[in-house]
């Protein structure tokens, strides 16, 4: 089964796509972490979506579609997928329709102030890449990542302004994805604001359906 997840930056796709990957055995591919990856590592490609993803900005169409095209093409999406960050633009998703037939596309809903809540509250370790939160999730010792003892850090994307910024982007370029494929018979909205293992319990119901 192909999916795509819907909703603004904050509304727990990533966390969510995590728990769906074990239940149906397939791939969660993020472009978010690829883009991520590429800047750790230096690449072409990173340099170029570094500064774009700071402030919040999204990267160019053509970029994005070659790279989850490529993506796509590999052996272990035969089976299926989770797409996580894409498409994001109409453009985008038209291109998806070229590359494979989507079968369900789930919209996670969510209120603005609570997104900026969930967000602003993330801290990363650096090397690890493991993720905590100041409310839901915190490190054992405040500021200080478990494993490793090093000093955790705020991602540029997940201050207060850039977040907003990033909700304005979405309202802009994503949000009329759900006109798109609400005319193709394929979205289902989802009730972002519980827990992760709720808000699965209502996906795979979805998919069910």
């Amino acid at each position: 089964m192909n999916i795509v997840l819907l909703g603004p930056p904050g509304a727990g796709k990533g966390t969510v796509a995590a728990l769906l990957k074990k239940e149906l055995g397939v791939p969660h591919i993020s472009t978010g972490d690829i883009f991520r990856e590429n800047i750790k590592n230096g690449t072409e490609l990173g340099k170029k979506v570094q500064g774009i993803m700071a402030s919040g900005g999204l990267v160019p169409d053509e970029v994005t579609i070659e790279m989850v095209r490529d993506r796509l093409s590999k052996d272990d999406t035969a089976q299926g997928y989770i797409l996580d960050g894409f498409p994001r633009t109409i453009a985008q998703a038209e291109a998806l329709c070229t590359i494979d037939d989507i079968d369900r596309v789930i919209n996670f809903v969510l209120d603005e102030e609570e997104i900026v809540k969930r967000l602003s509250g993330r801290r990363l370790c650096k090397s690890t890449g493991r993720i905590y939160h100041i409310v839901s999730n915190p490190p054992k010792k405040e500021g200080i990542d478990d494993e490793t003892g090093e000093p955790l850090i705020q991602r540029d994307d997940d201050k207060p302004e850039a977040i907003r910024h990033r909700l304005e982007v979405y309202r802009k370029d994503t949000a009329p994805l759900i006109g798109f494929y609400t005319e193709k018979g394929l979205i289902t909205d989802i009730d972002a604001s519980v827990s992760p293992e709720e808000v699965l319990a209502s996906v795979l119901a979805a998919l069910k359906a």
